[in-house]
Formats: C-alpha cells, sequence, structure tokens
C-alpha cells in the first residue's frame, strides 16, 4: 500500500482525455498511451509579460515507471539507476517545463524529455575491458608526482643545512 501523494496547487489535472496530450512514440516497439500520462497545469514563471499572469502555460508531466508493464525490465532498471534521483518514493518521473509561452510547446518539450530518457537507456552500455596503463603514462604521472613533490618541497621552509 502507498501512502497518498502530495496534492499540488495546480489549475487543472488532466485525468481525462486532454486535447494537447496523444500517445507518447518512444520507437517501433513501444508506446506510452496518453491515458498513463499525468498533465498538469500551471502558471509559469518564464516570459510573457502580463499575460503570463493570466494563462496557465507551465506544464508537468507524471509517468509511473517503477510498475510499468509496458517497458522491458532491463530498460526499467537502466532508468531508476539513470534517473532515480529524479523518481518519487511513489516511483513516478516528474517532468516539467516552462520553456515557452504556451502549454502545447511545454507538453511537447516535456514528452521530448521523456523519449530521450528512455531512448538513453534502451541500448545496455557495454561494459568496460580493464587495460594495463602505458609505459608512456606510468612515466607522464611519475613525472607529475614529481614535480608536485618538488614544488611542495619548495614552500617550505629553509632547512637548517
Amino acid at each position: 500500500m502507498q501512502p497518498p501523494r502530495r496534492t499540488l496547487a495546480v489549475v487543472r489535472i488532466a485525468r481525462e482525455k486532454d486535447p494537447f496530450v496523444e500517445n507518447l512514440v518512444i520507437n517501433r516497439r513501444l508506446t506510452i498511451p496518453a491515458s498513463q500520462l499525468e498533465v498538469s497545469y500551471a502558471r509559469s514563471s518564464g516570459p510573457g509579460g502580463q499575460n503570463v499572469n493570466k494563462v496557465n502555460s507551465k506544464v508537468t508531466l507524471r509517468w509511473q515507471v517503477r510498475d510499468q508493464p509496458l517497458i522491458p525490465d532491463g530498460w526499467r532498471d537502466r532508468f531508476l539507476t539513470a534517473f532515480g534521483t529524479r523518481v518519487t518514493i511513489h516511483g513516478e518521473i516528474v517532468l516539467q517545463s516552462d520553456r515557452y509561452r504556451d502549454a502545447p510547446r511545454n507538453l511537447q518539450d516535456c514528452c521530448d524529455k521523456l523519449q530521450q530518457m528512455l531512448l538513453q537507456v534502451a541500448v545496455p552500455q557495454k561494459a568496460r575491458r580493464k587495460t594495463k596503463p602505458t609505459l608512456g603514462s606510468k612515466k607522464r604521472r611519475l613525472d607529475s608526482k614529481k614535480r608536485q613533490s618538488d614544488k611542495k618541497r619548495l614552500r617550505g621552509r629553509p632547512g637548517m643545512d
């Protein structure tokens, strides 16, 4: 049982069919239905002059990622590893945008961010193969250590030689 989520002071939460929200196509095999995206609108702090005080152009997009049956387990694990700090305790990823003056463009910006995040974790990273340091890199490291040592030694008090 999850604890109830804190309520936000938003003007409108689009649980029903929002005219701007469409299915989010990630790639050929993965499409996130619009019904799984929770979109809310608020007053933006961005550009717009006096109009900014009247229009709700800031968009907040929430998507439940932790218990998501649509994405493969490998994607989910890599997503939570890469973006775990941005996932709430309820398992949602929260994206916001107030870059533009109108809500549809800000919504598209949020969807683009989510799409890029998912595409980033779609392909697993290759495991790094361990290699030995080259002789040149060892020599450069030792020379650097020697220079640092000499610099520190010269900063000290003159000896009583």
